[in-house]
């Protein structure tokens, strides 16, 4: 992903402006106060300790600023739920198996959207991190949400 990054970085000619870093989100590298925002996209529910990624995106972030997170959600439109299902667990694992000859992975994927917070309680946690003005907007039916916070 960090390659991939870098590429676009170098087509946009923007390579000499980003710096592309591999870290440990529970423990980042950086001094406090270093960042005017804050983004993870389909990641945070990968981190062993999410509380402590949150505790850590504000530590990192400068006042004023703001930490957004774009992460799988909870579908919320009736019937849409059944269907939803039916595909993560019987379609996307075989799926992968077909194209990467891997099914675990994908099995994996759509058992770590079921586990994570529901959106409210995802929005607690970033309150609790000490965010303020949090709040959250479910997409796509809920299949994903957009969480976000200010560091006031």
């Amino acid at each position: 992903m960090l390659a991939v990054g870098r590429e676009r970085a170098t087509k946009q000619h923007l390579d000499d402006r980003v710096s592309f870093v591999e870290g440990n989100a529970e423990a980042l590298g950086f001094a406090d106060r270093s960042f005017d925002a804050y983004t993870v996209a389909f990641g945070i529910r990968n981190v062993p300790q999410i509380e402590l990624a949150l505790r850590e995106a504000y530590r990192v972030l400068r006042p004023g600023s703001r930490f957004l997170c774009l992460e799988f959600s909870t579908v919320d439109v009736p019937g849409l739920d059944k269907i939803y299902d039916l595909f993560s667990f019987k379609v996307i694992p075989p799926l992968g198996r077909a194209v990467t000859g891997d099914a675990e992975s994908y099995q994996y994927l759509v058992e770590s959207i079921r586990k994570f917070p529901r959106p409210n309680a995802f929005a607690e946690m970033i309150g609790a991190a000490g965010f303020a003005r949090v709040k959250w907007q479910s997409l796509s039916g809920g299949i994903v949400a957009l969480h976000s916070g200010w560091r006031l």
